[in-house]
Formats: C-alpha cells, structure tokens, sequence
C-alpha cells in the first residue's frame, strides 16, 4: 500500500486514517489478546502510509512555528519584566528601560485618545450662588490611575511647527544700547531683535538668559553649584520644579504621589543663599540637600534684586537648566502639589495632544482688566505696567472678545506651567522671559502677547484649561511675609473643675459660715456649668 491509497483527506488531513487504523486494531485484538512487537510494528508502519510525507511536512512545520512563538514570548517576557520589577499592568520605567525599550515604556500617540476613560466625563453644574462660600475654588477632575498615566506616556515628541533647532545667544559682554533694553542677565535685546525672534525659521537664534555663557549656571548669573549641575543635567523623561526666592514662601510638600513617581521623578526646588540660610536655621535640609520630597538647588549670584524677577529665571527657562528633560510641571513656591505627577500630564497634555498648558484667570480675561487689577493692589510700579500695555497696544493689542474664540483667554493663572520640551515651546517661553526681562515682572501682562504673535506664524496653541481644574491639584498656601504679620491664633484654655467633694448636713454647716464661704471660693475656680452651691454658700447667694 503506498501514500495514494489513504483515500479522501478529511478537514484536518488526517481523519479518514482514524477510521481504518480502528478497523485493523479491533481485527487483531479479535484474533489474539496479547499485542506481540510484531504487532506493534505493523501498526507503527499503518500509521506513517496514513501520514505521507506531506502530512508529516505540514506536522513539522506547525512544531517548528510553535516553538518559534514560545520563544518569542520567554524573550519579551524576559525584557520586560525583572527580579525587581513590577508586572507588567504597572511597569517600572528607568532610564535603560525608555532607551532600550521604547515600546514597553510609552504609547503611540495616535491611540493616546481612543476609548478614554474620561471620553465622556463633564463637568457638574456650579453651586447655587446663594451659598455661603465665594470666589474660587477646586471642581472635579476625571484621572486614570497613576499606573495607567505612567503608561500613556508617547513614545516620540510632539511636532514643533516651522522650528527644528533653537540655540541661544552668547555675549560675554552685553551692552545696553536701549533705555527698556532689558539685563545684563536678559543680554540685552534690541527692539530689533526683538522682532526679528517672532520670525519663524527652521533654525533660529535667540536671547533666551544666560548669555554669558555658553553653559547656563556656570559665571552666568543665576550660578549653581557643580555638583548640582551635573545632577540638573541627567536624562528624566518627567520632572517637577518650584523654586523659593528671598524666603518669600514656605516649601509645601507634596502629597499623593505615587511610588513610581517617587522613585523617578525628581522634585527640584531652586532658592538663593538667603532662604538656605532660614532652611538651615528652623528646617531640616540633610546633606543630600533634601526636604522631604524636594531636592534642594541652591542658586549663588542671582541676577536681580527683587525675588519675584529672580523666580521667573527657573518658572519661564526652566530646558535651560534641564536640557535632557521631556516633560515639567512647574508650580510656584507657595502652592503643594496633591496629586499624582503623572495623573497631572495625562490629564492636560497627554490627553489633549498639547505641548503646553496652563490654566486661565478665573475671573479675569482681558490684559487691560488685568493691568487695573495690579496697579490697584500695588503689584508693580503703575508707570511701568502703563508703558507696557501702551507699547503693546502700539503693537495691536486689544480688549478681549469671542472673536478670539478658540482662545479662551489672555490672561492666565502662571503659577502653573504643565510642558513638554520640545523647541516650540521653548522658543515661547524664551520670548516669554525676554518680555518679563524687558518690561514689568508681571508675566501674566506679556502671556497673550507672545502666544499671539507666535501663533499667528505657526500652527501651535496653548491648553487653557479651567482654573479650578488647577485648584484640583494644587492647593495655595500663604506667601511667607503674609504668615508672619498674621496675628497668632487665639488659644482656648478648657479648665477641667476640681472633683465635687461629699456634702457634710452636721449642725456646724450653719454656725460657721467662714469655713463654708472659703469653700465656696474654692469652686469659683471651676467651671460655671459644672458648679453648684454648696450649703454653706445659700445664704451668701441670697444677697446676690
């Protein structure tokens, strides 16, 4: 019998072989019980006739794919996870796992939006207006998990319209050519070159701080230990920064954050010699430079001699200090950050394909409405924050309107700055600084002014987000100078009464009231709800 007389093949091939290999078994189990090795050996034979060598090809075939396919699976399984990993629904991303494995430790970005959890989330309608509480405060935000942000962390950047590299000018020695030319530290910047960095080119060169110096932080002003330095230089694809200047604030630690957020996140916390000096007298800095969470950076040689300006230095060039760096959240020193950093930029970049967020005003929409607000409280010299609004209504600024529509608003609350780090984004936070350089240090007048002008070039836009989303994960404390002229609290002193002693009814009660008047006395001390006449004492009250 030879491979052709196995007759019709089934489904599978094989099949009609079972049929037959039955017949011949149940035959020879008929004639005799025992199966001798001739027998076995007849079988065997039966067996490879039913087979052919096709089907022994296609059989041989299948075990070599399948062992492939397990293969493949120890070696992913192998490189993804380790003794002192987490499985894989929460991964532990270091820096060997982001370069060595991309697409274990981030997401594509054209599926980051699809079938979100928070897709259909809304917010609840405001309060009544007639409630007790006013002004604003937090509304309720929808964020994955902490492990599922981590996750959704893309893979490649985002596109930076127009602009591929962006370098800096260097001039060891500036000159000031220009009345409101800006600082030695700012470099100067003529109106000219002022104009021509809202060019958009492929490759631009612009002032962006620390021009003397090729290096920020080293004889530049604003200079940093090296030590420091080489730390601020390592690769993080996440980092969070604050900073304290002329101990103007009380560092606020923060809260809710994540294991692996705690592991791989650094907090950075910049302040000047005079708030090291407060830290080192009434805070516990170790000597890892650490106060809780925050990793302190202690900045020598600041630039400016009011603190606010010398805070804008990290807030606005924060990728000059950390070139290696994918994502910041900026939060001002005054503010304790409460949830998750990875929550944070799921919820307002990630989620939103943006680049770069913050929120707006949450009552203030209008640049001029703003000007009035801070010359009213005295935010600034009103001179200067007039000859700013006149010069960038020169340029073309005008009253806010729905006309502006998608732009929800020209103002925003800077104390929040969520970013990626991407050449757009610095450019804008570049010229973002030149104007805080330039003109008054209040950066919420020059926001809308370079968005605008960068954004009529190219096609970018900013995330404005609600203002009490911000107060969602932010919580605002009291600038220190406030803390310290608040009066003390008011101390309540509870006084708990002496133990009532028994009543003595004898004869002596009535005939010697000093003793029973020195015992009345004795009670006065207590508390009045918890005091009760004493006998001797009825005669005594009766002429109350």
């Amino acid at each position: 019998m030879n491979g052709g007389s196995l007759g019709q093949r089934g489904s599978y091939g094989s099949l009609p072989c079972y049929g037959k290999l039955s017949n011949i078994a149940r035959k020879q189990s008929s004639k005799m019980p025992p199966v001798s090795s001739r027998d076995k050996e007849r079988v065997r034979l039966v067996v490879c006739r039913c087979l052919g060598r096709r089907r022994v090809a296609i059989l041989l075939l299948v075990a070599l794919a399948l062992l492939v396919f397990i293969w493949g699976s120890f070696t992913v399984s192998k490189e993804t996870t380790s003794p002192t990993d987490r499985p894989t629904d929460s991964i532990h991303f270091d820096n060997s796992d982001i370069i060595s494995h991309p697409s274990v430790a981030c997401r594509s970005r054209a599926n980051s939006t699809l079938d979100h959890p928070c897709h259909k989330f809304a917010l609840p309608p405001p309060p009544p207006s007639g409630g007790r509480r006013f002004g604003p405060r937090p509304c309720p935000v929808c964020y994955i998990s902490a492990e599922q942000a981590r996750a959704s962390i893309p893979c490649s950047s985002s596109a930076s319209p127009v602009l591929r590299n962006l370098t800096y000018v260097v001039d060891e020695n500036p000159i000031k050519i220009e009345s409101h030319g800006g600082s030695e530290f700012g470099g100067y910047p003529s109106l000219k070159q002022r104009s021509e960095s809202f060019d958009m080119q492929e490759s631009m060169t612009v002032h962006c701080g620390f021009v003397k110096g090729n290096r920020p932080g080293r004889q530049t002003g604003f200079d940093i230990d090296e030590a420091d330095l080489m730390k601020l230089e390592e690769f993080h694809k996440v980092i969070v920064a604050s900073a304290i200047f002329g101990n103007y604030d009380i560092i606020q630690q923060p809260k809710d954050v994540s294991e692996a957020a705690r592991k791989n996140v650094p907090f950075y916390m910049f302040i000047d010699e005079e708030t090291e000096t407060y830290l080192k007298n009434f805070s516990t800095l170790d000597s890892n430079k650490r106060i809780g969470l925050w990793r302190i950076i202690v900045v020598h040689n600041i630039p400016y001699t009011d603190a606010r300006r010398n805070g804008k230095v990290p807030k606005l060039l924060l990728h000059r200090l950390l070139p290696n760096v994918r994502y910041s959240i900026w939060i001002d020193g005054k503010l304790q950050l409460v949830v998750d950093p990875y929550q944070v930029l799921e919820r307002f970049l990630w989620q939103q394909n943006a680049s770069f967020a913050i929120s707006r005003h949450y009552h203030r929409f209008d640049v001029f409405e703003e000007a009035d607000a801070n010359k009213a409280a005295g935010k600034c010299d009103n001179s200067s924050i007039d000859y700013q609004i006149e010069f960038y209504k020169k340029e073309g600024l005008s009253t806010y309107s729905k006309a502006k529509l998608p732009i929800t608003s020209d103002v925003p609350e800077g104390c929040v700055i969520i970013r990626e780090h991407i050449p757009i984004t610095n450019l804008f936070t570049c010229l973002w600084f030149n104007e805080v350089d330039r003109f008054t240090a209040r950066d919420q007048l020059s926001f809308s002014t370079v968005r605008d002008k960068i954004m009529a070039k190219v096609d970018w836009s900013i995330n404005m987000f609600l203002d009490c989303e911000r107060r969602n994960f932010v919580i605002q404390a009291y600038h220190k100078d406030l803390l310290d002229h608040m009066p003390p609290p008011v101390a309540h002193v509870f006084r708990n009464p002496p133990p009532l002693k028994p009543l003595h009814h004898d004869s002596s009660a009535g005939r010697n009231p000093g003793k029973n008047s020195r015992r009345g006395r004795d009670r006065r001390s207590g508390s009045r709800q918890h005091r009760k006449p004493a006998v001797g004492n009825r005669e005594k009250q009766a002429f109350l």
